[in-house]
């Protein structure tokens, strides 16, 4: 089987890449980044560089392909955070029209049956609805949870003020995913087939806010790391501060709103996956203290 990856060597991207090399098939992987070849290549892929924003080059890296694999990749510096994402999935779906791609693994996110209200995902949305109308073309949607290594942005504000927190409550519903777990149901899903337009939930646990930061605290010889709720406002500051742009500040706090509300579970908590990945809050706590402590 012939498929192109996008992601570049992220987080999913690699070891999906991995995962498919290792069963025979020829992979593709786009990066926008010409330093990233060499790697790719090292993996025993074929390198496409260039942009997702260009469709000429999309169509090109996607025909004769038998199935491809998207996701949109992060634009701190964008200032319509949801116009950025719905862009490029449009972008993706006209190149898969045009490029006779009759197989659509999709990465989207819980959250994404919302249209408004929840950050960035609501831009997954619209990449969604961007895919239905794909006829003919087999497209699976992989909402995921809310990936384990984000807490990695967290380490500065533990060392530097001993607790962990958001604009949400330590009571407020955590689904977690490693971006391992997504990379196997990605796989999977590829490999096996399937037809019509579906979409699968992919989590590794189910947790709190508290119980994370109780957890990851144990993990780094802090047992009583507190979750603190921060206001819509002090989040904002918060992260501008920290050097993101206002934009991207304003979408993370609007999607914080929608964990609050607990609108973000509503669909996944009535469709839940029957199995959930294997890498649990524990499993990740070790890989966490490992990053804290380098």
């Amino acid at each position: 089987m012939k498929v192109t990856i996008t992601g570049s060597l992220g987080n999913i991207s690699k070891p999906l890449a991995e995962t498919l090399i290792k069963a025979g098939h020829e992979i593709t992987i786009i990066s926008s980044d010409e330093g990233k070849k060499a790697a790719i290549e090292e993996l025993g892929a074929t390198a496409a560089i260039g942009s997702v924003e260009d469709l000429d080059f999309l169509t090109a890296a996607f025909s004769g392909k038998d199935a491809v694999y998207t996701m949109v990749p992060p634009n701190y510096g964008a200032t319509d955070v949801r116009g950025f994402i719905a862009g490029v999935g449009k972008k993706y779906a006209a190149a898969i029209k045009a490029s006779g791609v009759k197989q659509v693994v999709n990465l989207s996110s819980i959250g994404a049956h919302l249209d408004g209200g929840t950050g960035p995902i609501s831009g997954l949305y619209d990449v969604e609805q961007i895919y239905s109308k794909l006829d003919d073309i087999a497209v699976k949607h992989l909402r995921a949870g809310y990936f384990y290594v984000n807490f990695l942005g967290n380490i500065d504000m533990i060392k530097h003020a001993n607790i962990i927190g958001a604009n949400y409550g330590a009571e407020a519903p955590f689904v977690l995913v490693h971006p391992i777990d997504i990379a196997a149901v990605a796989a999977e899903e590829l490999q096996k087939g399937f037809s019509g337009h579906s979409l699968r939930y992919v989590a590794s646990d189910e947790t709190t806010a508290g119980e994370v930061a109780k957890v990851l605290g144990g993990a780094i010889g802090k047992p009583k790391l507190p979750w603190v709720e921060f206001s819509d406002a002090d989040a904002l500051q918060g992260m501008t501060q920290a050097g993101l742009p206002e934009p991207m500040a304003k979408s993370y706090v609007e999607m914080g709103d929608a964990v609050r509300s607990q609108k973000l579970y509503t669909h996944y908590f009535d469709n839940k996956p029957a199995t959930l990945g294997h890498i649990k809050l524990q499993d990740f706590a070790k890989e966490f203290a490992q990053a804290y402590q380098a």
